[in-house]
């Protein structure tokens, strides 16, 4: 599998554009996600009634997600050795770790782990000098050498207290540059409705009604329709190839990134209870942009990710890219 055309530094291919078509895998209804104090996010698109089935945020988790085996608690066999921190308890109990972790290696756990690794090992990795500008090429190399996965997912090492060292006073960040998120266009309001049923006490009593849970519970539901659902999914080879690692850590980004897509794309999409949705089988897993641009299979994926992280084994600090942090509860 040569992927050349996307990460030579000669390459003029700016993005890697996809546009994967969906559907509910039964019937047509599907639940989107929702906000406090807002609900769905439904909106205007040109003249169409629009609706965001799946955030930017969201979708960066379950891409996460597709490289971690959560029966273990470790990467999955595909993507062994790749750089990342773990955290455990005293007892050698995991707790968590940065593939998993919202702010990866900006996480409060690593943070406030025993030991150096937070006060000294992180800020002389990242090249932490609060008297002079940030070192963006040392910088990179040493988010690579300890967690991957911050390169296609962002990170952003920042406080509200910042710190005497420099390491979190809002330079060090990096934007995604694998993203995606799934909108809905033409929709519709599919309301319903249901009861939640109290076997015991159907009515409400003097110790008792709905806000302890006891009764006859009625409630209102609304889920949606479509005329079209579609997954946007970008990945910005500019910025990877601008990171400036040397040629075998910008193929393994490219590498586990088209990963990434396809196995979360092809693996399902069961979002939520009432939202489980498939890619059309008419789809060809061609890009937008380049038109050319076919996607792997998953199959080559998989048999080309080992090889690449073997090929970056060196970089990475740990033992076998793993990390180990303690973290007192």
């Amino acid at each position: 599998m040569d992927l050349t055309a996307l990460t030579a530094t000669t390459s003029t291919i700016r993005r890697l554009l996809f546009d994967i078509p969906l559907e509910p895998i039964q019937g047509t209804r599907f639940q989107p996600t929702g906000f406090p104090d807002l609900g769905a996010a439904t909106y205007q698109a040109g003249d169409s009634d629009a609706l965001l089935v799946e955030s930017a945020q969201s979708m960066a988790n379950r891409l996460e997600a597709t490289v971690w085996d959560a029966a273990t608690d470790t990467l999955i066999p595909a993507a062994a050795g790749l750089s990342f921190v773990r955290v455990i308890d005293q007892g050698g109990k995991f707790i968590t770790a940065s593939v998993l972790e919202a702010h990866r290696l900006n996480s409060f756990y690593i943070e406030k782990s025993d030991g150096d690794f937070a006060k000294k090992t992180l800020p002389i990795a990242l090249g932490v000098d609060k008297k002079r500008p940030l070192d963006r090429k040392r910088f990179t190399a040493g988010v690579f050498s300890l967690d991957v996965n911050a390169l296609l997912h962002g990170l952003f090492m920042a406080s509200k207290e910042g710190s005497k060292d420099g390491t979190k006073d809002g330079r060090m960040r990096i934007a995604r540059s694998l993203s995606s998120f799934i909108e809905a266009e033409d929709v519709s309001v599919a309301a319903s409705g249901g009861v939640k049923n109290d076997r015991v006490q159907p009515e409400k009593s003097e110790t008792g009604g709905a806000a302890e849970g006891q009764g006859n519970v009625p409630f209102h539901r609304e889920e949606y329709t479509a005329r079209r659902i579609t997954a946007s999914v970008s990945l910005d080879l500019e910025q990877v190839r601008g990171y400036g690692l040397p040629p075998a850590a910008i193929n393994l980004l490219v590498t586990l990134a088209l990963y990434k897509i396809r196995a979360l794309f092809e693996g399902g999409l069961r979002l939520r209870t009432a939202c489980d949705l498939a890619v059309k089988d008419a789809y060809d897993w061609k890009a937008r942009a380049p038109a050319k641009f076919a996607l792997p299979s998953l199959a080559d994926l998989t048999a080309a990710l080992p090889m690449a992280v073997s090929a970056c084994a060196a970089q990475f600090a740990g033992t076998n890219g793993v990390t180990t942090v303690t973290f007192k509860v």
